[in-house]
């Protein structure tokens, strides 16, 4: 059974904000990084996520000054977690039960390992049905289905 950690979440380079810094700050870092979600944690601790939909709703749709405006008070304080033994599927269900697109990753310890988006998800099960068409087709036309007869 595949999990997250290693098969969705390996060799990942977290971005973090802290809560104290402006929201102006948080989307300079995530626009560098290209991504669309930032963890906030204070010390080793997370205490919240900021997504682009959070900036959107939360700041921009208010009117609300990002040069001023602190990550912690736009934030979404104390996020679901994965454990690095959950399985995609469930990471997908509860995507899609609580209409997120990112969710941290944590260890037994506590201490954030990583994140998941539904971009990862997706990515992932794309590749597993190529996987399993191929060796469906490998089983019912044989191992050179699909091998040409020139190279």
């Amino acid at each position: 059974m595949p999990r997250i950690v290693p098969d969705i979440v390996h060799n990942q380079l977290i971005c973090v904000v802290a809560p104290s810094m402006t929201v102006r700050a948080a989307c300079e870092t995530m626009a560098a990084r290209h991504i669309g979600a930032v963890l906030v944690l204070e010390g080793r601790s997370l205490v919240g996520i900021v997504t682009e939909r959070d900036i959107a709703f939360r700041v921009v749709a208010r009117g609300l000054d990002p040069l001023t405006t602190l990550v912690a008070e736009v934030m979404t304080p104390n996020p679901d977690t994965l454990g690095p033994n959950d399985h995609p599927e469930h990471a997908l269900d509860l995507m899609c039960e609580r209409n997120y697109r990112h969710l941290p990753v944590k260890a037994e310890d506590g201490s954030v390992i990583g994140m998941v988006s539904v971009r990862d998800l997706y990515d992932f099960v794309r590749h597993q049905l190529h996987t399993e068409v191929k060796a469906r087709d490998s089983y019912i036309f044989g191992e050179s289905y699909g091998a040409s007869a020139h190279g």
